[in-house]
């Protein structure tokens, strides 16, 4: 299955020149942890996450108002594309370490996948297979 189904498209950006104060007001107004950073040719080149805010950020705290995101960001390891398979994008984000991805397709970002987006899917998953199991009990051969 690939990720249009599971991805988010309305995804929160911020500029790498955005100040870490104007990142952290994007997230109370949105209500989210964490932005795909895009350069002034809008192409993602890292995540920005509440975490970093306060952890990184930290170093920074008498220039907040002047401390930028390119100071913080996690640089983005890799990408996805809309037809990555779901259970193949688990296995990298595993690898790498990550509980984002950006979703690109020729260059565009076109949403974001996060873990929990993937364990929603895979409890969907689940479910549905238990249901199909309920449905159709087991064909029991009796030896004597």
């Amino acid at each position: 299955m690939g990720l249009e189904s599971v991805m988010t498209t309305d995804v929160v950006t911020v500029d790498l020149d955005d100040t870490v104060l104007e990142v952290a007001a994007v997230f109370r107004e949105r209500d989210v942890g964490s932005a795909v950073v895009l350069n002034a040719a809008d192409e993602v080149c890292g995540i920005v996450t509440d975490r970093d805010l306060v952890v990184f950020g930290q170093e920074f705290v008498e220039t907040l108002e002047r401390t930028v995101v390119n100071q913080i960001l996690s640089p983005v390891v890799f990408t996805a594309t809309p037809d990555t398979d779901t259970h193949e994008l688990a296995r990298m984000m595993r690898d790498e370490g990550v509980r984002r991805v950006p979703v690109l397709e020729e260059g565009e970002l076109r949403g974001i996948v996060t873990l929990d987006d993937l364990v929603v899917q895979l409890a969907e998953d689940l479910d549905n297979l238990a249901a199909l199991i309920r449905a159709e009990p087991p064909n029991r051969v009796i030896v004597d």
